[in-house]
């Protein structure tokens, strides 16, 4: 099985509990269980879009945007989400983005215009995917799967902002 980009949406207070369960629970399980409409995998389509908008030149403020919608913040501390409850282990812990870093990525996440972003996209399948480093057989329409998977991030985080949610971010 591939790694996929992973995130939920959490409340800071669900944190706050995820923390303390971590800290009374002998192995540090912080009982993370968000509800299943809080969580999105978008697959590695982000990680091809991001390449695709480097290789293009595409407008630097929305590639940092879209890497730091996936990275999370580094200053944040979720360390008590470094545990296989949460992920696997194969990358990074997890990291947070506060709801304020949620707003102003669901504000550049909004602004961005795919439709301009992806307009010189080979229209081949192979080509597009190599376009976006994707692996050789990839089947279907390039476009539409970062179209979708795009518009499934920009809806989660906009709706995290909405609610005034955290967002946490992992690969798996």
């Amino acid at each position: 099985m591939g790694l996929t980009q992973q995130f939920a949406r959490v409340s800071p207070a669900y944190l706050s509990r995820c923390r303390e369960s971590a800290l009374d629970c002998p192995g540090g399980a912080p009982g993370w269980d968000p509800p299943a409409e809080d969580l999105l995998d978008t697959d590695w389509a982000v990680w091809g879009l991001i390449r695709y908008c480097r290789a293009t030149g595409a407008d630097a403020g929305m590639i940092a945007a879209l890497e730091r919608a996936i990275d999370g913040d580094p200053h944040e501390d979720v360390g008590f989400l470094d545990h296989d409850e949460v992920y696997d282990g194969f990358d990074g812990p997890p990291r947070l983005l506060t709801p304020d870093a949620v707003t102003e990525i669901a504000g550049a996440l909004d602004a961005v215009d795919l439709d301009a972003v992806l307009a010189g996209l080979p229209a081949s399948t192979p080509d597009a995917a190599a376009a976006c480093g994707f692996a050789r057989g990839f089947t279907g329409s390039v476009r539409a799967y970062l179209t979708d998977h795009f518009a499934a991030l920009r809806e989660f985080y906009g709706e995290a902002a909405h609610r005034g949610l955290c967002v946490v971010v992992w690969i798996d």
